[in-house]
């Protein structure tokens, strides 16, 4: 009985280990934290509106860290992120964007803003779980800075949309992402100010 008990223990003890390791394989490594962003980049996150990505997990206000390839992997292997707003009303709808203010860098950003994403038509229930559905007017497009133009900012704004506003972009702005007239957009459809906007910062993987 002393023998089956402690092979059971050790058994148990086993398989909490490999539940802790497995466990930990989904979260950054301690030597690679996310850092938070500061100063005036971080007076653009506001709203609680989380952006996340796999592995990495939550990176709204952080900067992306170069250990681990997760520079290299945004930018090149993961699709759209999970985009939550847990204060969304269930009965508006809203409208997501995803800009690079810094292309091609942020001391000379003359094709500001780069459009990475826009998405009209999101329900508050849809954004409340962080399940992305609408009308998509720009698919998306990963983060991916030139190289050796240093950090920057990928912006995401959350707006409410007016009701039964229809929302598209003009012919010019399909033809084209970069030097987007983001401000004439959000005026021409009287969008206002963002109900929540966050950032994270990156450079090319191989600077």
């Amino acid at each position: 009985m002393k023998l089956l008990a402690a092979l059971l223990a050790a058994s148990l003890l086993s398989t909490t280990a490999y539940g802790a390791q497995a466990s930990w394989q989904h979260k950054p490594a301690q030597s690679c934290l996310l850092q938070p962003l500061s100063g005036a980049d971080s007076k653009f996150c506001r709203g609680d509106l989380e952006v996340i990505y796999p592995e990495l997990g939550e990176v709204g206000c952080k900067h992306i860290p170069q250990c681990q390839q997760y520079q290299r992997r945004i930018s090149r292997d993961w699709g759209s992120p999970r985009v939550q707003y847990p204060r969304a009303e269930k009965d508006k709808k809203y409208l997501l964007v995803l800009v690079d203010p810094d292309a091609p860098s942020r001391a000379n950003p003359r094709n500001r803003f780069w459009r990475h994403w826009l998405v009209s038509d999101i329900s508050g229930a849809d954004l409340r779980t962080g399940d992305i559905k609408g009308q998509v007017l720009t698919a998306y497009s990963r983060p991916s800075p030139p190289p050796g133009t240093g950090y920057h900012r990928y912006q995401l704004l959350l707006y409410q949309q007016p009701a039964h506003e229809a929302i598209a972009l003009s012919p010019a702005e399909q033809g084209r992402r970069g030097a987007w007239p983001m401000e004439s957009f959000v005026e021409r459809f009287q969008l206002g100010s963002p109900v929540a906007s966050t950032q994270f910062l990156t450079k090319h993987y191989e600077d």
